[in-house]
This record gives C-alpha cells, sequence and structure tokens, in this order.
C-alpha cells in the first residue's frame, strides 16, 4: 500500500503533466491562430488582443469581427471545444445561427479536430475582455441569414482535410496549411456575385472585395501569376515580405507582417512545396489595349525617366535590395493593373519584419502626377523590358484614385 507521501507525490506529478500538456496546447495553439492571421480581423486598432471591434468590409455590407477572449457575456465564455469546433468546421455558431463567409469556414473547415482544440485552448488563456457587439450594416437582403442555408448548399463543401498518400509529407502539409488555416483562396480567388469563391482553376487570382488590391494567380508554372519564382522566393517573401522576384504589399504586406514571417521554416517551404505543384495554367487573354496606347507609353517613359529611373534604373531591374525589379515584377504585370496604379498613387510600403527591419518605401505620387501621367508610367513598366501586359487608361487611374481602399 503506498504512504500518503508517495500518494502526494504521484498527485503532484499527475498535475505538473497536465499543465505541461495544457501549456503546450495552448503554446501550439497560439501558433495557429497566427498562421491563420486571426487577430488581423478580430483585434481593431489599439484595441485588445481578440477582443472583436473591427468590421470586416463586404461588397454587401461591413460585418462586426466578434470577441473572442473568454469573457462570458460577449465573448467565447460560454463556448465549449465542440461549438468552437462547429464554428470552424461547419460555420454554425454557439447559438445554432448560420454565420457569414466573411469568416472563412469554408476553409477553415479543413483544419483538423486538433488543431481546433488547440486554438481553443490559447484563446480560453487570454484575459477575458468584455467588448460589446456592433450590428452589421449588410443590406437586405444579404442580412436575410435564412438565405444561408442555400448559399452553404450550393457552396460549402464540408471537410477536414485529407492528406494524399501519394504525395510526400511536405507537400501535404503545405496543402493542409495553404487551404485550410492560411485560407490563401480567399484572397487569391475571383468571386461570384453571391460572394463565393471561384475554386476552378484553385488559386488563380482576384480583386480583393472592396480592398482593391489584385491578389495574383499562385501557381509558378507557365502563365502562372508567380511564372519563374522559385520555392526559395516564395519562403523569402513570406519570411522578410521581400525577395528577388517582389515585394509584398497592400493586404499582401500586413499577412506577412502578422503572420507569415513568424512561422517557422518547415512550414514555409511545406507552403512554398505545394505551391510549386499548381497546375500549369491556359494562356489569359489579355484585354484591349487602351486607345492610343503606343502614345501614352512613349509619354510615360519619359515620366518614368524622371520619377521613377533613379531607383528602379534604366532597364527596369531594381537597385540591390532596396528597389525591386519592375522587369518581370507580378505586381506591374497582373491582368487588371491595379497593384501597379495602387503603388504609383499611394506608395509602396513594404513590411517590417524581424529579417527586414528597416525596409526601404516608395513614396505616392498621387498629388504629383495626372491621372494622365499615372496612366503613361503605369502603361509604360507593363510594356517595357521583357513585360507584355496591356495598357491602362487615365479613366482606370481614376477609378482606383477615389475608390474605397485607394
Amino acid at each position: 500500500m503506498k504512504t500518503p507521501s508517495r500518494l502526494l507525490a504521484c498527485f503532484a506529478l499527475l498535475i505538473a503533466a497536465t499543465t505541461a500538456c495544457a501549456s503546450a496546447d495552448v503554446q501550439r495553439g497560439q501558433y495557429l491562430a497566427t498562421l491563420g492571421d486571426c487577430a488581423a480581423c478580430h483585434t481593431s486598432r489599439n484595441g485588445q488582443p481578440f477582443a472583436g471591434g473591427s468590421v470586416v468590409p463586404t461588397p454587401f455590407g461591413a460585418i462586426p469581427a466578434p470577441n473572442l477572449t473568454p469573457d462570458r457575456e460577449t465573448g467565447l465564455g460560454q463556448w465549449s471545444a465542440d461549438d468552437f469546433y462547429r464554428a470552424m468546421h461547419s460555420g454554425v455558431a454557439h447559438d445554432g445561427t448560420s454565420l457569414y463567409p466573411a469568416f472563412p469556414f469554408t476553409s477553415y473547415t479543413k483544419v483538423t479536430r486538433a488543431d481546433t482544440d488547440a486554438i481553443y485552448a490559447y484563446l480560453r488563456s487570454l484575459p477575458a475582455v468584455r467588448s460589446a457587439d456592433t450590428p452589421n450594416t449588410l443590406r437586405w437582403p444579404y442580412r436575410m441569414r435564412s438565405l444561408m442555408g442555400a448559399w452553404r448548399t450550393l457552396y460549402f463543401d464540408e471537410g477536414e482535410y485529407a492528406a494524399d498518400p501519394k504525395r510526400s509529407a511536405t507537400w501535404n502539409r503545405g496543402a493542409y496549411l495553404v487551404q485550410g488555416l492560411g485560407h490563401c483562396n480567399e484572397c487569391h480567388a475571383r468571386r461570384n456575385s453571391f460572394g463565393a469563391m471561384v475554386q476552378e482553376p484553385f488559386l488563380a487570382g482576384g480583386v480583393v472585395p472592396v480592398q482593391n488590391w489584385y491578389a495574383p494567380d499562385l501557381s509558378m508554372g507557365p502563365h502562372g501569376g508567380l511564372a519563374g519564382w522559385t520555392e526559395a522566393d516564395v519562403v523569402s517573401l513570406l519570411k522578410t515580405g521581400r525577395s528577388a522576384k517582389g515585394t509584398a504589399a497592400g493586404p499582401m504586406a500586413e499577412v506577412v507582417m502578422r503572420s507569415t514571417q513568424h512561422l517557422n521554416d518547415d512550414d514555409l517551404k511545406a507552403m512554398a512545396t505545394y505551391l510549386k505543384s499548381l497546375p500549369d495554367r491556359e494562356p489569359q487573354r489579355q484585354r484591349e489595349s487602351a486607345v492610343g496606347a503606343r502614345d501614352l507609353a512613349l509619354r510615360g517613359q519619359k515620366v518614368y525617366a524622371q520619377q521613377c529611373a533613379g531607383c528602379h534604373a534604366d532597364n527596369g531591374r531594381g537597385k540591390g535590395d532596396a528597389y525591386p525589379s519592375l522587369d518581370g515584377n507580378v505586381s506591374v504585370t497582373d491582368p487588371t493593373g491595379i497593384n501597379a496604379i495602387r503603388s504609383v498613387l499611394s506608395g509602396g510600403f513594404a513590411p517590417v519584419t524581424q529579417d527586414n527591419p528597416r525596409p526601404y518605401s516608395m513614396p505616392p505620387f498621387a498629388q504629383k502626377l495626372t491621372d494622365d501621367d499615372a496612366a503613361a508610367v503605369v502603361t509604360y513598366i507593363r510594356q517595357a523590358w521583357s513585360n507584355k501586359a496591356t495598357a491602362v487608361s487615365p479613366a482606370d487611374v481614376r477609378a482606383y484614385r477615389s475608390a474605397p481602399g485607394g
């Protein structure tokens, strides 16, 4: 028979082991929440982490991101692990209502129960913050949650990620992260008129709703948005915000700053391995060039020489790590011209990362260039050197100068 002292010692060891296990779950959950970039939506400017208060803009109206701290009245305090898994996996809230797909359950459904439980454990470890809900501003009829039933039937495929036995463990890890918690397709896809992602071809690029940036096609094969990129280029961009092929800007800069720079190297390499395997794309049909595009490009060459060549060089290849190459840059040659226009008007601001703590930035030229001059220089860089993209017009510049997110 064990003595009381030995029983107490065993009990203490059991408590220590349980505490260590719980601590490990919390740490893993924190990493996974960072991977999913959860704080980007669920933390307001200057607000408490994960206490909500920010709004997610959509073409149908704004949806407030809820409080994820364990406050019993306004947060997840009354949610069980099962409730949280149902929200992530099925898009259904604690009270049984259907969640709007501004919360990307369409991707999070692929996350495993173990990973979901770890995220839940991390959120439960946060200080409880009381944060009153704010109503959404969805227009009628989109505010009617009853319509979500039909939407889910048409556009939601529920189910955890299933590993492909024909692929390596690295490839499967990358596919799991990209398709699931990383929810890359939520930006890098076109949307139909009901806000659903166009899944085929997968990760084929699209305009980010309301924010007015173009998230490029992520195929690295011929005619893909990242054609000519290596896996090392992808890892470098996700880790530092820059690579030999381009610099993260706009919404992607925030993703790098808040999320991907903090991922371990194995996960970054896995994501790059998966992206490398995306199928080649068909050549894109180019839109008709603007009337007078040749004259516009000639005018743009002069603007480039005056305003841009000092940093990006006459040959468009940039200068070292400070000033990125424009020749073959995916942000220059995207099918829409949006990113190049936005960068010229609003400037280019790379994210601050641990490996690039003092990035160089490009000043905005919105006050310096007319719509005609901005269209001219964007047209020039999209058609100079090895670039073969179509022209943009002064009307395009005007549209994005005044558009939301501009």
